[in-house]
């Protein structure tokens, strides 16, 4: 393992930053040590997630498979989805690739400039699809708050999967809400068994909001595209915005738009926004070890 080199890109999507592997080309065992060694940022790379690409097991064109910071397995990536979508495409030349996740299929398409759009797939909207520990007829906006009896800071948030579970709460203010704080307790949430991306929202205009959000399994985010999806499903199904929106993220713009239902059920969510490649290395063999875990 140690003789061997592996090759890395460092790629970002508005901030929210990434380390690529193609493990189609250099194939290894990564383990939840090696992922967090990796993701370091005082020992290792440094990284909000590791993405591999691998080889496709349904008939996509590649599988993404994606570690947070700490190392555990995530189900959805909307902004890595746009950095292997644009890989992908500058690779086979295609119009339109698509991308396996754990997930489900996310197909990928050059949008104006050089942005990328992103098919998120349909939302899942019932209780045990996001999944919550409780039954709620209505995801619109269930029963949880945080802050004093009476007066809570934060309260009643929509809930949605896109591929993964968020909450996401509606506020006044998203820079007063103290999410490094709230954030961690609403995550492991007794409500959310598979745990859950927390963000609080601001609506602008009926096409323009704002969120900051605390990432399952990474902390705050400069950006995260699953999240700017879920919020734009949930101001949509509270009748708060259009469907095709601006999403405002600490690291930049997003733009959301979810497709009117059709016969096959809800419609898609599609995400556009920029991709940017930082630098490119070999991996130090110590990593591989996870010897900075």
């Amino acid at each position: 393992m140690t003789g061997m080199t592996h090759h890395f890109l460092k790629m970002n999507g508005l901030g929210n930053d990434f380390v690529v592997l193609d493990l189609r080309r250099e194939p290894f065992v990564l383990t939840d040590a090696i992922a967090r060694a990796i993701a370091d940022r005082e020992k290792g790379i440094g990284c909000d997630q590791l993405i591999t690409i691998e080889p496709a097991r349904q008939g996509g064109d590649v599988f993404m498979g994606i570690r947070n910071h700490d190392g555990g397995t995530v189900e959805a990536c909307g902004n890595a989805a746009r950095c292997i979508g644009k890989l992908i495409l500058d690779e086979t030349g295609k119009d339109a690739v698509t991308i396996e996740t754990l997930a489900g299929d996310t197909v990928a398409t050059r949008a104006e400039g050089d942005e990328i759009t992103v098919d998120m797939g349909a939302p899942r909207l019932d209780w045990n699809q996001i999944p919550l520990s409780e039954e709620f007829q209505d995801t619109r906006a269930i029963e949880l708050e945080i802050g004093p009896l009476g007066a809570p800071i934060m309260h009643s948030p929509g809930v949605v999967n896109v591929g993964n579970p968020h909450a996401v709460f509606f506020v006044e203010d998203v820079d007063a809400i103290d999410l490094e704080r709230s954030g961690p307790m609403l995550e492991h949430h007794p409500l959310f068994p598979e745990r859950a991306n927390i963000s609080v929202a601001k609506v602008l205009s009926p096409t323009h909001i704002r969120i900051r959000t605390w990432e399952r399994g990474a902390g705050l985010t400069r950006a995260c595209g699953t999240a700017a999806c879920a919020a734009t499903v949930a101001a949509i199904r509270r009748r708060k915005t259009e469907r095709k929106i601006t999403v405002t993220l600490p690291g930049g713009d997003l733009t959301v738009e979810w497709l009117p239902d059709d016969e096959n059920g809800y419609g898609h969510v599609l995400m556009t926004g920029p991709v940017a490649f930082d630098y490119e290395g070999t991996l130090d063999p110590r990593l591989l070890t996870g010897a900075a875990a």
